[in-house]
């Protein structure tokens, strides 16, 4: 992240800063991590503590099915079943203690405001658009855009139809860009595959100056308590820091190729404790005059690998459709399915976007994932004495 300021602010932290009417506004310190983590300071017009009452919590904890997994497998996301509400539509299809994921396909838009007050968030936009309304102010949206929205962060998500379709990521840990791609001073070093210019600051509104009634819905552990405040939660008149939502677009990673088949870590977006974020996206393959640009067989033996299909054609395998996730376990082999990567050869570039998903800890399957299975995937490898001659057909 790098330093961003938006609307008034005093010359100096910590002092008196008052408005034109001679009120005070009021500092909030708004970060993670104690007060060793990267943090912003906001001013508000009230005073951002005036609970009014507090509701009783909701349990909203993903209900485990298999606890233990050793199992390749795939899950339909376009099975995932919508919902009105913005929180309800959310479907976890797998966790662990440092993430969970699925995906959200709301309907309507936020009538309400939200804090995750344990979990950073990521949102990629599979489809629609929208508005990410924050404190901090305002994202507008669209498909293949990441929204990195860092916890405490109080938002609203407004619609532009009822069809929009969320990948979601929640992180126990801060989200950020991979170490190995910036120096000391926090920069984006040059071999990055993006760099600052493509990371979209929200943009500053007017701050709200109301007061009545106005929910918050708080998840924190597993529950979601609803919170009533006296004031408008976007009265910030201004903020500087390091912390705050942002956007990336995924058509802005730039692949980094190679004239042999590059492995995954290149293609890395994020990271956070114990898991890693990467973007699969159009590119030219590999140009040795060998080179056979389908990945090879692997045994990630100490992370699971989880991939979310979300644009083109992936190469790799057979019978993917969009939405798609598949998931293969830590320690277990996996690579092309039958035919593909003879089909690869002498193939220049592909135009596909996926994001995957590499956690360090073994991942829960939950059962909103068990609901959209396909069990056929498992065998999905196995090769007819006719297979490879067909899928040869098709060069």
């Amino acid at each position: 992240m790098r330093y961003h300021q938006s609307g008034n602010i005093p010359q100096k932290r910590h002092t008196i800063f008052k408005s034109p009417e001679d009120k005070f506004y009021y500092e909030q310190l708004f970060g993670t991590e104690g007060f060793h983590g990267i943090s912003s300071l906001l001013y508000h017009i009230h005073r951002p503590t005036q609970i009014k009452s507090i509701g009783e919590p909701k349990d909203v904890a993903p209900k485990i099915a298999v606890d233990k997994n050793v199992t390749p497998r795939m899950f339909k996301g376009m099975n995932v079943t919508p919902e009105d509400d913005f929180m309800d539509s959310r479907k976890f299809l797998l966790v662990n203690n440092d993430l969970k994921m699925g995906l959200a396909k709301p309907r309507k838009s936020m009538d309400y405001f939200y804090k995750n007050a344990e979990c950073d968030e990521l949102l990629y936009v599979h489809n629609g658009s929208g508005i990410l309304k924050t404190f901090v102010g305002n994202l507008e949206f669209s498909v293949g855009d990441y929204m990195i929205i860092p916890r405490g962060t109080i938002y609203q998500v407004e619609l532009h139809s009822d069809d929009t379709v969320f990948f979601v990521l929640e992180s126990h840990s801060p989200i950020y860009t991979p170490k190995r791609y910036r120096n000391e001073f926090g920069q984006l070093l040059e071999h990055s595959p993006f760099c600052e210019r493509d990371i979209i600051a929200p943009t500053f509104v007017e701050p709200k100056d109301e007061k009545g009634e106005f929910l918050i819905k708080v998840k924190k552990e597993n529950q979601i308590t609803n919170f009533i405040y006296a004031t408008h939660p976007f009265d910030v008149v201004g903020w500087d820091g390091y912390f705050y939502p942002y956007k990336f677009n995924i058509k802005n990673f730039e692949p980094i190729t190679g004239r042999i088949h590059q492995p995954p870590p290149v293609h890395q977006n994020f990271e956070g404790h114990n898991f890693v974020v990467c973007s699969f996206c159009a590119r030219m393959y590999d140009y040795h005059p060998q080179a056979i640009p389908a990945p090879y067989n692997h045994s990630n033996i100490d992370s699971d690998e989880v991939l979310f299909y979300t644009e083109g054609d992936f190469m790799s395998r057979n019978h993917i459709d969009l939405m798609d996730f598949t998931l293969h376990p830590g320690g277990i082999v996996h690579g092309p399915h039958p035919g593909a990567m003879e089909r690869s050869i002498g193939k220049k570039f592909t135009e596909e976007y996926a994001v995957m998903v590499d956690p360090f800890r073994p991942l829960k399957i939950t059962e909103e994932a068990m609901k959209v299975e396909d069990p056929s995937y498992k065998t999905s490898w196995l090769e007819s004495e006719d297979h490879s001659l067909g899928d040869r057909s098709q060069e």
